[in-house]
Parts: structure tokens; sequence; C-alpha cells
């Protein structure tokens, strides 16, 4: 893993927490990775992330860990309303329509195990962009290895090839103890990240994914439903 330091100018404080507890993972949805730090680092623009990698897999960290960056914008996660507060925020080189390079898969594997080891951060909550604002985000996408970050202990996949009845009300219950905000969009957000060739409507397999999930990775246990 290759760490460079590019600064944005684009942070602020941590706001109520000291530590983050939580890791969110965009694409930059631009033609290049130059392209992105530019923007990263506009104040006129102000968003920024902590690192941003690249297709090659050169990892730029533009913010402190310390720090708040302002990748998130509007959403929640469980009961964390200020994301950006509670996270730290890594953006991919990717346009969103084509595959994750070998190198940046590897480098974001080296850069997410060395902070969810630093800050004591749970695989389950490393997420994406659309978990979070689902009626508004689809980064990191449809073309995202979650499986494989799984595999490596930093982040959570659904070991759960049964299927369930369908019952709508169960499976908002179980979206909402997996994290998942009261907005729309909510399953095709589960399904962009779980079931990314799945369409059509609430079927058996969509039920049992979820309630594996609230089952065992409940961002509250108190409100699990599974």
């Amino acid at each position: 893993m290759i760490l460079r330091d590019c600064p944005s100018p684009n942070f602020g404080a941590r706001r109520g927490v000291d530590a983050p507890d939580m890791v969110v993972l965009h694409y930059t949805a631009m033609n290049s990775c130059e392209e992105a730090r530019v923007r990263l680092s506009d104040p006129a623009i102000e968003v920024s992330a902590h690192y941003l990698i690249s297709e090659q897999g050169d990892v730029l960290q533009l913010v402190s860990e310390e720090n708040r960056a302002w990748h998130a914008g509007a959403g929640s996660w469980g009961n964390v309303r200020d994301v950006n507060s509670h996270s730290v925020g890594i953006e991919l080189a990717n346009t969103g329509s084509t595959p994750f390079s070998a190198p940046q898969m590897d480098a974001l594997e080296a850069l997410l195990a060395d902070v969810l080891k630093r800050w004591s951060i749970p695989p389950e909550r490393v997420i994406g962009h659309s978990d979070m604002a689902p009626d508004r985000k689809l980064d990191p996408g449809s073309r995202f290895d979650w499986r494989r970050l799984a595999r490596q202990g930093l982040s959570v996949w659904p070991d759960n090839d049964l299927t369930c009845p369908v019952d709508e009300v169960l499976f908002e219950g179980n979206l909402s103890a997996i994290g998942y905000p009261l907005v729309g969009g909510r399953l095709t957000a589960f399904r962009l990240r779980f079931r990314p060739q799945a369409f059509g409507p609430l079927d058996g397999v969509d039920m049992a994914l979820a309630a594996y999930l609230a089952l065992c990775f409940p961002v509250d246990p108190s409100i699990r439903n599974a």
C-alpha cells in the first residue's frame, strides 16, 4: 500500500465523538483519480474524504482520521445521524460503471485492516454510501465486491442460502435492525449490496438474508426483529 499525503482544506472537528466508529465506502463517479482529488480538495465545493484510492492502488490521504471529513452528507445508520462525525470516508476512483481493479481492491483491504484495528471498528460497521442514504446514493455500486471484504474479516456477508415467507413488515423491521434508515429505496439499497443481480418485488431470499443479518449483526440488540 503506497500512502501519499495530499491535504484537503475541507474538514472540521468531529462532533460529539472523539474517534471514528464506522467506515463509509464510496466511488468517485469521475473520469480519473486526479479529477476526483481536485474536487475533494476544492474549498468552493466543500466535499472531501479521508482517503482516495486510485485505480493503480495508490492511497492518497486527504484528511487526518482524527478530523471530520465531508463525504457522507444527509443520511443515517442505526442511531447515528451525523455520519461524518462518526466515520472514516474512503473514496475509490471509479466511474460507477466499471469493475474495481485488483490493485485498488488490494490497497483497500490493506487500508481497511489498518483503520479497523487502529480504532477497534467491527466489520459490520463498514458500510456503503448507499446503505446510509438509500434514497439518494448508489455507491460503491453493484460491481463492488463486498463478499471479498467479508472473507478478510473487513465487512459482513450473509452466509445463508435459505428462503423465508414474504412478510414486508418483518423485512422492514429487520432492515431497521441492521441499520438502514427509514427512507425510500431500502430494498434497492439492500439488494445493491447483497443481491446486485436481483430485481422485482420482495422475495423469500431477501427475507432470509435480512433475517440472518439482523440476528447476527444488529446495530442495537434492543431492536432485533429476527
